[in-house]
């Protein structure tokens, strides 16, 4: 039978892998470099096709694909949403990407993306925050406390500064997971009964819940002058977190506007509601944090960009390792034209 050429290999990531990964660098570190990548690909926002996700809405959750180029490199992530799945042991997101060479049309990388998913979440979360936090923010309030609630908080530990995480979730037991997880990693950790009593002296707060409904996580009483809001748990139509009150107080930044007034927190407010994009923030076209009373707030829904840029630092952290397996997924005949006598051939 024919051995397939190294061209035809596609350097595969498996979750066991990219754990393999992530302890070779260190969690923090991996983090951080992923928001170096992330931060570079927004400051060349303009050279990238952009289109909100195609979903595949459900009953039972949301599939989604998130595809961008930016002419030399294609990529896309495969990601569900099934908030009912940790009540049936399972999780609520996984996902998988694809990098591709834009010349040839060749796959270039296939990995895992549930894990990879949390880590470039979590660092455009602290990415953002670096902008537009309080400089002198040291406690954050972790609002939700499921599978990205400890990237989360490490992130703003390793990007931001902070040293104290004041953890809330409807059910205890997931914020004794995390604050249990979080244990040994440089945090004071502080479970809270109420989301009121987690934001007492917070700077940056975190909502990161997974129910697929208009909830209201934090109110506008809640939230006071000055704090740094992270609302990453909307992310689909019908689902927010956050009072409309609060969106009203709030300077509003986004990643791509197009798709967070259809999935994200904004979409409970007019159309023509004005917000930035974090790009320009980043290249200094517009003004990020302007006072220390103005509340910011991060509308978050994640953007085939993050992902690329996430893929594109996986292909390159890979090379010259072992934490990766060749999968043969491309027919690679002799002659281009004649698929059908390799097929032959291999009988």
């Amino acid at each position: 039978m024919t051995q397939p050429s190294d061209k035809a290999l596609v350097p595969f990531v498996s979750v066991d892998n990219m754990m393999r990964l992530v302890h070779h660098i260190g969690l923090e570190q991996m983090i951080t470099q992923i928001a170096t990548q992330i931060e570079s690909d927004f400051k060349r926002w303009e050279s990238f096709d952009k289109t909100p996700r195609i979903p595949a809405h459900s009953p039972h959750g949301v599939i989604e694909l998130m595809p961008t180029s930016d002419g030399e490199a294609y990529g896309f992530k495969y990601v569900n949403g099934h908030p009912k799945n940790t009540s049936e042991g399972l999780q609520t997101v996984t996902a998988f990407g694809l990098l591709a060479d834009v010349y040839t049309g060749y796959p270039t990388l296939l990995t895992e993306m549930t894990m990879l998913t949390a880590l470039r979440t979590a660092a455009t979360s602290a990415l953002v925050g670096k902008y537009l936090a309080p400089k002198s923010a040291t406690t954050m309030a972790m609002i939700g406390n499921g599978a990205q609630s400890e990237f989360q908080c490490l992130a703003f530990k390793a990007m931001c500064g902070i040293d104290t995480v004041r953890l809330y979730d409807t059910d205890a037991n997931a914020t004794a997971k995390c604050a249990a997880n979080l244990q040994g990693k440089g945090l004071t950790v502080v479970a809270c009964k109420t989301p009121e009593e987690a934001i007492e002296g917070a700077q940056i707060i975190t909502t990161c819940t997974a129910d697929k409904k208009n909830a209201t996580i934090l109110t506008d009483n809640m939230v006071g002058p000055g704090v740094h809001i992270n609302a990453i748990g909307g992310d689909c139509p019908g689902k927010t977190e956050l009072h409309s009150d609060i969106l009203l107080r709030s300077e509003i930044f986004v990643e791509y506007p197009e798709q967070t007034r259809i999935e994200g927190e904004i979409q409970a407010l007019d159309s023509d509601h004005p917000v930035t994009e974090m790009w320009e923030v980043m290249t200094g076209q517009a003004m990020g944090r302007t006072d220390d009373r103005q509340i910011t707030l991060f509308d978050s829904v994640g953007f085939a960009i993050e992902d690329f840029s996430a893929l594109r630092y996986i292909k390159n952290a890979i090379e010259g390792t072992d934490f990766f397996e060749p999968l043969d997924m491309l027919a690679d005949p002799d002659d281009p034209r004649d698929l059908f006598g390799m097929l032959m051939r291999a009988g």
